[in-house]
């Protein structure tokens, strides 16, 4: 049962990521565009942050492992986190908001 579970809380967290960083436009082209462009602008960002909260938890762990389904959630997480940042300020009026 406990497999399950986490199976679905990984799953909601990667849609939420995508649903997070969806950039809606006029038509699709538009949205699937620009929902490319916000995931590759942040993912840099994103990827770093992640690498750099893995190292911490790895040292503070004694330099033990991390599986890859706790680096992908964290990877969700900050994200998500990002994402929504980016959104507020473009919805704000400060950045690009898609035409």
């Amino acid at each position: 049962m406990s497999e399950i579970k986490e199976k679905i809380t990984f799953s909601i967290s990667a849609v939420l990521y995508f649903l997070v960083n969806l950039r809606v436009g006029q038509d699709l082209l538009i949205t699937v565009t620009e929902t490319g462009k916000q995931i590759l602008d942040t993912g840099w960002y994103v990827v770093g942050i992640t690498c750099i909260i893995v190292a911490l938890m790895q040292y503070m762990a004694g330099g033990l492992p991390m599986p890859w389904e706790r680096r992908f959630r964290l990877f969700f997480a900050v994200g998500i986190m990002v994402g929504l940042f980016n959104g507020i300020y473009e919805y704000a009026g400060q950045g690009t908001i898609p035409q």
